[in-house]
């Protein structure tokens, strides 16, 4: 125990994602999206164009996963989910979503929207990518 750890926020036992964390990356998140977006202009993807968006997020139990992976499939997203590659500690839930206008404020809003339902499940979104060479 650390000589500062009571300044932390309490979680419960078992939480992946503390209101601090999920605060914190929420922020991160939609500031790099609009990083995302600037990139994408330069490959001629302006506001007009429409891409499915590869999403992931994390987590430290199978079944938080699996729950989260069942919402996804509610918005008719593609996906997958299991034990993650580089840390087997680790659950991801990884697909891709059905065509999102590439706007800033489109993007911004799905961005918090994910961060959202990542916490309700416990599960912490790690961010998109998306291919501009779609069909």
């Amino acid at each position: 125990m650390g000589l500062f750890d009571f300044l932390k926020p309490k979680t419960q036992k078992g939480q992946f994602v503390s209101v601090t964390a999920f605060e914190e990356n929420k922020n991160q998140r939609t500031r790099g999206a609009i990083a995302i977006i600037e990139q994408l202009r330069t490959f001629n993807i302006t506001s007009d164009k429409f891409l499915k968006l590869e999403y992931f997020f994390y987590t430290n139990q199978d079944e938080k996963a699996s729950h989260l992976a069942e919402e996804m499939e509610k918005l008719n997203y593609s996906v997958k989910h299991g034990p993650a590659a580089n840390n087997k500690s680790l659950f991801v839930v990884t697909g891709w979503t059905t065509k999102i206008k590439i706007e800033e404020l489109i993007i911004s809003n799905w961005v918090t929207e994910m961060c959202e339902l990542g916490y309700k499940f416990d599960c912490l979104f790690d961010g998109w990518g998306t291919d501009p060479n779609q069909q």
